[in-house]
Parts: structure tokens; sequence; C-alpha cells
């Protein structure tokens, strides 16, 4: 051939071998129609974590903070970490110490990153540690979810996935600042590895599952580990995917005791870094989690929760109604509709039956779903009853929702057949696939109209108080001539954030009176404000100051605050109200305060200060749903219409402002701004 040919040689393109799929119907809960037909949707990992954190950041935003024990023992002792001064309750106070510094200070982080930069204002920190705890939910959610998708079923994954997006209880409890959220993530990815069915061939998952009951407990809430229970007695007792011959069944039982208690043993390591954090915080050895448990149970007549309030046995079956709405009677149905499946659709949970010496896929599904209703029958017959105290069953109680609704889906899927004698036009059918949308729509309308009420018609509290940064200190700032004025039509861009440092120089005081138990948090108001409570007509312990001392040559120098360990002399586990912890009212610069102007209350110690305008000014006002004289549906869910809000009525929930304090001081720094004793 000649040397000018060329060739060219063509070849079929390399192709990589493709990535096996999982196989199908795998887990405890089987398809009986479309079992050759392409997989039900459902979000991987990765997709399930960005969809989760789109709304756990907007919760991070918008939520409500609804318990008082929220900012008083958490809030304020890690802005007291943070920035030197806040609320100090009993709890905290080195006495008594049923509150965890340990867990406190894991969110010191995100608060400081966010001062870091951002500078020296302290919302951002706020939200940084509220965006924080979105991520860290999303991961559980997201491990919890792809687990039940794997191991019981994936429509029961799929289900579960949207109940755990829109449910009004998560989007509370996900952002929320308080051990039982921290139980609550824990117990997910607990069962993130309890689902698996216990062997002796799965270390793992004995090990982890421990590990993640055993952090939720000893960090978070000790009373969490409750929901432990059904876990221990499978993993001692439940064959599982263990074949055990009788002749060999105690040498099987002995190694799974020493296997739980040696997950027990190593598990308990974490109290060493809690005990030693929380006793370098007190100034002296504590174990917390003792100390909760020691006030709880064993108080005493005179000392315990029902000091703070006690409630009916109804009280966690109207607010999960409120925060879960349709999935609650799914919940509690789901150990009667799994018996009720074992008879009428066996093949649902496998296809053959389990021999004397292997555990029965209805054994280990009724184990999975017991957990609920051990911390539903719990918390019930407790006299003294939060609705935070539900937060660690949150998931628990989607995921039994989950299976019930599956249950029934494959009830109607065994009656059409039955009927039709036509297993094939049973699989093309819409009919059970529209039942199931229809739940999940109508749970996800009525989460959203919940979410949206607890927004229009509670958010005031953070409300005002952004309008107090936003809106009143800039004005006095201006007034007084400490900001300076750029010429006009100055491009927003070119002007810089405004700096509310010099508000120091007006030594203000923001006062919280009857409305002490919704105050949001001294994160929301600025720098440079103090804030103090006025005698109302509640004559319970309020929180006093934390007193920052000089730090001990015993404190090392990682530690924030050595003020964690001094022992104030004016608090007390009785409830028994503290003078010292009031200011006369005539000392209030600032005063945050509610009035109903239909159907005012009053008394001496609580007048309408809204309506003294000799003395005070209103700043900034927002709506505040009265829900002595609204109609029950209306107030717990939100749409809009005036036909649907005309059925609430509504009082003003306001700012304050002190004509005669305020003006003088606004007087006496535009003085010494003038003088040149103050500047920019």
């Amino acid at each position: 051939m000649s040397s000018g040919v060329q060739n060219i040689r063509l070849r079929h393109p390399e192709t990589k071998p493709a990535t096996p799929k999982p196989p199908r119907h795998t887990g405890i809960l089987q398809d009986q129609l479309r079992r050759a037909q392409r997989r039900p949707w459902s979000p991987g990992f990765s997709l399930a974590v960005r969809i989760l954190l789109l709304v756990r950041v907007a919760g991070a935003m918008y939520s409500n903070i609804d318990d008082c024990d929220e900012v008083f023992n958490f809030w304020e002792p890690l802005h007291f970490l943070d920035r030197g001064y806040g609320f100090q309750t009993w709890e905290v106070s080195p006495e008594f110490s049923i509150r965890s510094w340990s867990y406190i200070l894991l969110h010191i982080p995100p608060a400081r990153i966010a001062s870091f930069f951002l500078g020296v204002e302290k919302r951002p920190a706020f939200f940084a540690v509220r965006i924080f705890l979105a991520f860290v939910s999303a991961l559980a959610e997201a491990k919890f979810y792809r687990t039940v998708a794997t191991k019981i079923n994936e429509r029961v994954g799929r289900y579960l996935f949207f109940m755990l997006l829109f449910s009004t209880g998560m989007w509370n409890a996900s952002t929320a600042f308080l051990p039982s959220s921290f139980a609550m993530y824990m117990i997910m990815i607990a069962f993130s590895y309890a689902l698996d069915q216990p062997s002796y061939r799965n270390p793992h998952r004995t090990l982890m599952a421990t590990l993640s009951f055993a952090a939720g407990a000893i960090i978070g809430w000790p009373f969490a580990l409750a929901l432990a229970v059904p876990f221990v007695v499978e993993e001692l007792f439940v064959f599982g995917a263990d074949r055990v011959p009788s002749e060999v069944y105690q040498s099987w039982l002995l190694k799974r005791w020493k296997r739980l208690i040696a997950a027990g043993l190593t598990a308990s390591l974490i109290f060493v870094p809690v005990i030693v954090i929380d006793s370098l915080a007190y100034g002296k050895l504590t174990v917390v989690p003792w100390n909760i448990v020691r006030y709880n149970i064993f108080g005493g007549a005179e000392r315990g929760p029902e000091l703070y309030g006690t409630s009916p046995w109804n009280f966690y079956f109207l607010n999960l109604i409120l925060n879960f709405n349709v999935l609650v009677p799914f919940s509690l149905l789901a150990l009667p509709a799994l018996l009720v499946t074992y008879v009428v659709d066996r093949k649902r949970l496998g296809l053959v039956r389990p021999g004397a010496n292997e555990s029965s896929p209805f054994t280990i599904l009724a184990i999975r779903l017991v957990p609920f209703y051990l911390w539903l029958g719990i918390l019930s017959w407790q006299p003294h009853k939060e609705e935070r105290f539900m937060f660690p069953a949150y998931p628990l109680l989607c995921f039994n929702a989950a299976v019930t609704l599956y249950l029934m889906r494959g009830w109607q899927e065994a009656l059409f057949i039955k009927l039709t004698s036509s297993p094939y036009r049973a699989s093309q059918s819409m009919l059970f696939a529209r039942f199931t949308l229809a739940v999940v729509v109508a749970t996800s309308i009525l989460s959203v109209s919940r979410i949206m009420a607890l927004w229009h018609y509670y958010h005031a509290p953070m409300t005002v108080l952004f309008a107090l940064e936003t809106e009143e200190l800039p004005r006095l700032l201006n007034s007084t001539g400490l900001l300076p004025v750029y010429p006009p039509k100055t491009p927003v861009e070119d002007i810089p954030r405004i700096d509310l440092t010099p508000i120091g120089h007006f030594n203000l005081t923001l006062c919280v009176g009857k409305e002490w138990h919704r105050f949001a948090g001294s994160y929301l108001v600025p720098q440079g404000v103090g804030i103090d409570f006025v005698k109302s007509d509640f004559n319970g312990l309020l929180p006093g100051h934390f007193k920052d001392i000089p730090r001990r040559d015993a404190v090392p120098s990682w530690w924030p605050r050595p003020g964690t360990s001094y022992v104030p002399q004016d608090q007390n586990d009785l409830n028994k109200e503290e003078a010292s912890h009031y200011v006369p009212i005539e000392t209030c610069d600032y005063l945050m305060d509610l009035d109903f102007p239909l159907h005012p209350v009053t008394s001496p110690l609580e007048p309408r200060y809204a309506v003294d305008d000799k003395t005070w000014e209103r700043i900034y006002c927002r709506p505040f749903i009265d829900v002595r004289h609204s109609r029950l549906l209306t107030r717990a869910f939100w749409a809009p219409g005036e036909a649907w809000q005309s059925r609430n009525e509504f009082g003003d929930y306001c700012l304050l402002k002190n004509k005669r304090l305020v003006g003088k001081k606004e007087s006496d720094v535009a003085q010494l701004v003038s003088q040149g004793s103050l500047s920019l």
C-alpha cells in the first residue's frame, strides 16, 4: 500500500457496565401488585436531604418559639456563654443543675461562626444556630426515611417522607433548641439501624443503635431511653434474621446478651465528656441525667414537675391532632391494622410461613410499631404535660401512620381482587394510588394551614423585637446625630449596614410583664439594650440574671464563662416568687405588652399600658389572636379570605415607649453629640 493512504477503523463504543439496582421486595412488607414493574418513585438520600433542607431552613427562619423553657433554659444560657449576660433559671443553678451545659455548648460553634463573619449583631447568631439544627434534622430524617424504604417497604418510605416533610409537628420540633429535639434526632438515627433485623452476623446494628439511643438520653433527655425498650427486648430474645435450632438456643441467647451488654458499656462512655463538661461548668461533680430523673421522679411531695401545672389525660391526643391531624388515628391503628393484615392479606408479610426456629415478619414489624404506643402511654400517665415532651416520638408517629396507610391500601387491593377475580385489573386500577394520595395530600394541606396559623396568629412577639432593632433604635440614633447622613439618591449598595453599637450610650431597658412567657430571648434584642421583668399577676419564680464572676485558676481558659459555677441565693426549686427579679415599671424605657381592646382583661398589676397614652407611646403593634373569643376551627387553622378571618378576634401585641424616659435620654445624648462629647 502507498504511504499516503490513511485507514479508518470503526468500532463499537465502549459501554460501562450498568450499576446494578438494589433488588425490590426485600423489606418486611411486600407489594402484591406490579411486582415485576418499575419500583415506585422515592427520592434517594441526597435528594431527600436537599428537599428536607428547603423546608427545615424555612422553619428555622419563620417558626415561632412556643415554649418559654426553650428560651430561658437554653437560649439564655447559650447567650451567656456567647455574650456574657442573660437570664438564669433555677435549673441551671449549680445548687440544682438539671440542665446540661454540654448540650448547650454544642451550639456555640454556629453562633460564633455567624458572629465572626457578620459582626457584633446577635440576630444572625440566633438564626445560624437554628439553621444548624435544621441541617442536623434533615440528615437524620433522610437517613430514617431511606432505612424505612429499604427495610420495610418503598411505598411506606415514600409516605413517611412526605409526612415528615409537611407535618406541623416536625416543623416545630426540628429547629427547636431543646434536648427533646436532640433526642428526636438520635431516635431517628437509632431506628435507622434498629429497623434492620437482629442477627449474630450484624453486630454493627447493635452497637450503632445502642450508641444513638444512649446519646439521645445522656446528652439530650434521659427519659427518651424508654423508646429503646422494644429494641432491647428484640435484641435479647427475638431471632430476627437468625435461625436457631433448639439445641443451640442457650448459647445463642448468651451471645446476644453479651453483645448488647458490651454495646451498652461502650455507649456509657458518652457519660465521660458530659460529666466532665457539666462538672467544670457547675464547679462540682455533676451528673445531669441523674439529677433530671431524681427531680422528676424522686423529688418528693413538695417538689417535682407538678408545680408547673397539670393537664388532663387527653392533652397529648388533642395536641397531636393539631400537629398531625389525620395522621393521629392512622398512627394509633397501626397494630390493629397489622393484625387485620395478618388475617386477610398474609402474603404481604412474606410468602413463606416461618418455622419454629425463625421469627415471624408479623412479630418483627409489631416490635417496630410498639415504641410510639409506649411513649404516648407513659406521657399521658404523667400529670405534668408539655408539647415538647412528645418530640422524640414524632417521627415514630409518622412511621406508624405510613405503615397503616400502606396496609389499608393492601386491604383494598385484596378486596378488589376478591370481587373481580382479576389481579390484572387490580394492577391497572388507580383506585389504590388515589386513596393514598388523598390521605397524604389532605394531611399536607392541613399541616400547611396550621403552620400558616402559627405564623399569622402567634408570631407577633418575634416581629415586635425585629421592629425594635430595625425601626426604633435606628430612629433614636438618627435623631441624635449618631448615624451618618448620606446625600439624597445615594445607591442602597453604597450605604453600609446600620451600626447599632452607639445605642449603648442611651442605657436603655426593655421590660416584659405578663408576656414574660412569650419573650423570644436576648439574641433577638440588640446589644446595648438591657432586659428586665416587671411585676404582673403571675406569682411563680421568674428567672434572674447570670452573674459573670472573675476567672479562677481552677477554670481552664477554654471554658467561656466561669459564672456558670456561681450559686445565686435568689433561686429555688419550689416555684416560689422572688421579688428581686423585678424592676419598677417607672424604670422601663420600652415595654412589650399585649392588649385586647374588644375584651380587655385588667388588674392592678396588669393595667392596659397600650392605651395609657400619657405615659406610653405605641411604637409598633402586630395582631395577636384572642383565643378566648375566636372559633376553635378558625383559630387552629388558617385560610385566606374575610369569611374565615372574621370568625377570629385579635388583640394588639405592642412595643411601647416610655415618652418621658426615652425623650429625656434622647435629648441628653443629642446634647452630648452637639458638644462633641460623643461622635460617630
